[in-house]
């Protein structure tokens, strides 16, 4: 059937033609008002393209709406799996799901604004250089340290961890506060755990392990507490070296790490690190590194070489061949000349301390009591023990690594070159301190696998009489 058109005009009763009423305003249309009104009527007159217009407008609209339709059906299935625990990062607490992609040796892409492509030319892309695996910051603070930690994590962050968003573990033997965790995660570049000690190994208010006599360490901590011994008449120090001699690296949260990197408050990093220290350790089979080396007080670990000598006695196997001795001992080990790593700056390799000689050693120390009835720290502990349980070149002094903690500091030779804010020619630059064991270390390492001259005793601290009846002798080997 044929449609009339519609026409502007009509015809009066007298004849004439005259322009209809609605001619107005559709001469008032636009080109496209008038081809959308075309369209109209082709639709109408055309039943086939008002149906295929109709299923391409619900086409276009499944396609838009379906990707978000599939992310929310996924998003509520997920939400079910979700896992609380104590991990923070940017100053909100995250949940884990239940499958999560590796944690490290992977590309990270940076969740910072990307440069412009002036800035590097070809590409926007940004990544992180690829982490350590199983590596972390360990901290042992209390709350009432936040401040002074957050410029610690603040200058680690800044001069290193930026680029690789290593892990921190932080430790307390008292709940953390909710400030304390949201503070410290907002600082950091990668996640945050917080660990609770266990009573069992740092006994709570005054107590002490059961196998020490308590009136007998209250009288000896009283009495030390009246010299000018730094912590001598404190019990919460002593259970501080206790724990991080003998415990630290059992708790849960380190039981997936192998490298750590120890941080305390109020440290200073005065240089850029162009390196990776985590990855200089694994690539060269290295297990304890150091910055600053120095004399321990005698009166706070009195008989701690000679208890050291009977556990050799008792576990010869344990001695590694060759080993450190000279660096701990002036006189082929009959008496400890004091000189010890200072643990606050420790990079190492938990298996060290997770050693069956460690363990066993640890534990004949604390069954003597030292800990208490001195100030047995635990740094000179750890430092006995790498020299004697490990190869001497499994120790690496970082010569690169400028660092502040209170009194002394070390600025490296050759910092401008990295940014570093301390002058390497400072008399108080404690590497060339005469207080400092670190040229003596130096000596030592350089020397020990040839014939050698006896290396001069540099002068140390009085010390406590060893019985002269135990005498360890070191190996000397000959390399080509």
């Amino acid at each position: 059937m044929r449609h009339r058109s519609r026409s502007r005009f009509h015809r009066s009763p007298s004849g004439v033609r005259r322009e209809s009423p609605n001619s107005a305003r559709i001469g008032q249309l636009d080109q496209c008002g008038r081809a959308r009104l075309r369209l109209h009527a082709a639709m109408l007159s055309n039943p086939r393209l008002r149906y295929g217009l109709i299923l391409g407008a619900g086409f276009l609209s499944l396609v838009f709406l379906l990707p978000a339709l599939v992310h929310r059906v996924l998003s509520l299935g997920f939400s079910s799996r979700i896992k609380a625990s104590e991990t923070w990062y940017r100053g909100q607490k995250l949940e884990h799901f239940a499958w999560q992609p590796p944690r490290d040796e992977r590309l990270v892409i940076t969740g910072k604004k990307l440069p412009s492509p002036e800035d590097l030319g070809t590409t926007t892309l940004t990544t992180q250089p690829i982490r350590v695996n199983r590596a972390a910051f360990v901290v042992l603070a209390r709350n009432n340290d936040l401040y002074e930690l957050l410029e610690s994590v603040r200058e680690m962050e800044d001069r290193f961890n930026h680029k690789y968003g290593y892990p921190w573990i932080f430790l307390n033997n008292e709940p953390f506060t909710e400030e304390f965790k949201e503070r410290t995660s907002q600082f950091t570049s990668g996640e945050c755990s917080y660990g609770l000690i266990d009573p069992s190994e740092w006994p709570t208010g005054n107590s002490m392990p059961e196998n020490i006599n308590v009136t007998l360490a209250t009288e000896r901590i009283s009495a030390m507490g009246q010299k000018p011994i730094p912590y001598g008449g404190s019990i919460t120090y002593r259970k501080m070296c206790r724990y991080q001699s003998m415990f630290f690296w059992r708790h849960p949260l380190l039981d997936d790490i192998k490298w750590y990197w120890r941080v305390e408050p109020s440290v200073k990093y005065y240089c850029d690190l162009d390196f990776d220290p985590f990855r200089f350790m694994k690539e060269n089979k290295k297990k304890y590194g150091f910055v600053l080396s120095l004399y321990e007080y005698p009166d706070t670990i009195a008989t701690l070489w000679e208890t050291t000598k009977a556990f050799l006695i008792k576990h010869p196997e344990h001695l590694a061949q060759p080993n450190l001795i000279p660096f701990i001992s002036y006189d082929n080990g009959l008496n400890y000349n004091q000189c010890h790593f200072w643990s606050n700056f420790e990079i190492g390799d938990l298996s060290l301390w997770r050693s069956q000689a460690y363990l066993d050693y640890v534990e004949f120390l604390d069954n003597a009591g030292g800990f208490f009835y001195e100030r047995w720290g635990d740094a000179p502990v750890h430092s006995i023990a790498a020299s004697l349980f490990l190869h001497p070149d499994e120790l690496h002094f970082f010569d690169n690594i400028g660092y502040f903690h209170a009194p002394f500091h070390v600025c490296p030779v050759g910092g401008p070159t990295r940014n570093c804010a301390c002058n390497e020619k400072e008399p108080l630059n404690f590497e060339f301190h005469a207080y400092s064991c670190t040229p003596h270390f130096k000596r030592v390492q350089s020397t020990v696998f040839r014939p050698a001259p006896p290396l001069p005793a540099p002068k140390a601290p009085e010390t406590t009489d060893a019985p002269a009846n135990v005498i360890i002798v070191t190996e000397t080997r000959t390399t080509d």
